[in-house]
């Protein structure tokens, strides 16, 4: 794609819009830069831009940008439903994401993931498994770098492992990615996407373009995801955490399990995975699927499965105070996710939740603090809400605070030796927090300094 001396519009100055605005300049693009924020609200990021001549234009979105561009990047933080962006599609300019733009940019093969939970620790455990196996790999998109920032070090012979959202999917257009994985869909974003149907719709652009040299992998146990099985143009792959399959990779007699094309390999002893948890054996279960399926040899798989430690911010272990562990999982976004973190929990648990309004229901979340949950500590936008669906399920011990900061302060009296302090807010971070990292980073900070006023 010959893109130099194009005009393009960047909508959105985040941590995805900045790098794409560069980049495009790099290239000899004309580049505007456009975010409804004004220019003191953004971060330091922007002074990236300094010494190019990328016109930025913030406080609003004017409409006559629209005339003045051949096509539009939009970030995956803004709605598809703004006036900009309708004006665009009424004059037929295109609007497309920053993975769409990436793909188009290079030759190198794309390992893609999605789903509603998961996808980091998917990708991150995927693109171990590449390196050790000698292929040249970035992990990008929605976890680390934007791909577009690392097209130009890509040669054919690579791969890129790519988590991708619902935000950035829904601005595809002939995005092909080698092999793709949709690890699993709960409802999560409704408040942009509106309907459940809408979600999926989003996600199982995946797989769109596939053809038939190419793999889309599925999980068996979610009811969402395998029914998606007859769409694809692809071959289609199931794991499995519960089922033996005659295709795909599962559980057998405790091991994981790979049949392809007629062969099968035991990979590993499940006792032998590093990182805990039911989920996290769903994890690993696609990843090494997704792996075998581009020619990596079992015991590569084996050897990372054994090291591989997890991602920052999932279910990660802060420290121990007097006898109680602090755990952060501020990746926990959405109910679902945070239930699995719940269910790894082998101690009575302070639950620290609450944050943006996605608009998701907690009836579910609630009901897996039985016998778990000691204590629960709200902030948030969403603190009221979860506090009237524990209360509609009988759970009354409830503190509502007004920051983060509180909320380890009261989660440290409330909790006692050989409980846990967790926190999995179960909803998105931007009420309070730039990103759900900022989010974690300040828990762990807060928490260490606990440990130093001992």
């Amino acid at each position: 794609m010959d893109i130099k001396d194009k005009n393009v519009l960047v909508l959105g100055a985040a941590i995805t819009g900045i790098p794409t605005a560069l980049e495009l300049y790099k290239m000899g693009c004309h580049v505007v830069l456009n975010d409804y924020k004004p220019l003191s609200e953004l971060d330091e990021y922007i002074h990236e831009l300094d010494n190019t001549s990328i016109e930025i234009v913030t406080g609003g979105h004017p409409l006559e940008l629209v005339g003045n561009c051949d096509f539009i990047v939009i970030s995956p933080g803004v709605p598809t439903d703004l006036p900009i962006v309708k004006e665009a599609q009424k004059q037929g300019k295109e609007v497309i994401s920053e993975i769409e733009l990436g793909y188009r940019m290079t030759e190198t093969s794309i390992a893609a993931i999605t789903g509603t939970n998961g996808k980091t620790t998917t990708t991150a455990l995927l693109g171990e498994i590449m390196k050790e196996s000698g292929r040249k790999t970035f992990v990008t998109g929605n976890i680390g770098n934007p791909m577009i920032s690392e097209v130009k070090n890509a040669t054919s012979n690579d791969i890129f492992v790519l988590e991708v959202s619902s935000f950035q999917l829904e601005t595809t257009v002939y995005f092909k990615p080698k092999v793709s994985s949709i690890l699993n869909i709960t409802p999560d974003h409704l408040n942009r996407h509106k309907t459940l149907e809408n979600y999926i719709a989003a996600k199982a652009k995946v797989f769109t373009n596939q053809d038939e040299g190419d793999y889309t992998i599925l999980n068996w146990d979610n009811m969402e995801t395998r029914s998606l099985a007859s769409l694809p143009k692809s071959k289609v792959l199931f794991f499995s955490r519960k089922e033996i399959l005659p295709e795909g990779a599962y559980v057998e007699d405790g091991y994981l399990t790979i049949s392809l094309n007629g062969k099968k390999e035991s990979i590993i002893d499940t006792k032998d995975i590093y990182i805990p948890g039911k989920h996290n054996l769903e994890n690993a279960l696609a990843a090494s699927l997704m792996a075998y399926c581009m020619g990596v040899k079992a015991n590569v798989i084996n050897k990372v499965l054994k090291e591989f430690k997890g991602v920052e911010h999932r279910i990660e272990y802060v420290c121990e105070i007097d006898g109680v562990i602090y755990y952060n999982d501020s990746k926990g976004t959405n109910p679902d996710s945070s239930i699995k973190a719940l269910d790894t929990m082998t101690r009575p648990t302070v639950l620290i939740a609450g944050g943006m309004d996605k608009g998701s229901s907690f009836d579910e979340f609630v009901s897996y603090f039985e016998n778990k949950v000691k204590a629960l500590v709200l902030f948030g936008e969403t603190a009221d809400k979860i506090k009237a669906a524990a209360e509609k399920a009988g759970f009354k011990n409830i503190y509502k605070v007004s920051d983060l900061g509180e909320a380890v302060y009261k989660s440290k009296e409330l909790a006692s030796y050989g409980d846990c302090v967790l926190l999995s807010p179960a909803c998105a971070s931007w009420d309070m927090f730039k990103n759900y990292e900022e989010r974690g980073r300040i828990f762990k900070d807060l928490v260490r300094k606990l440990r130093g006023a001992d």
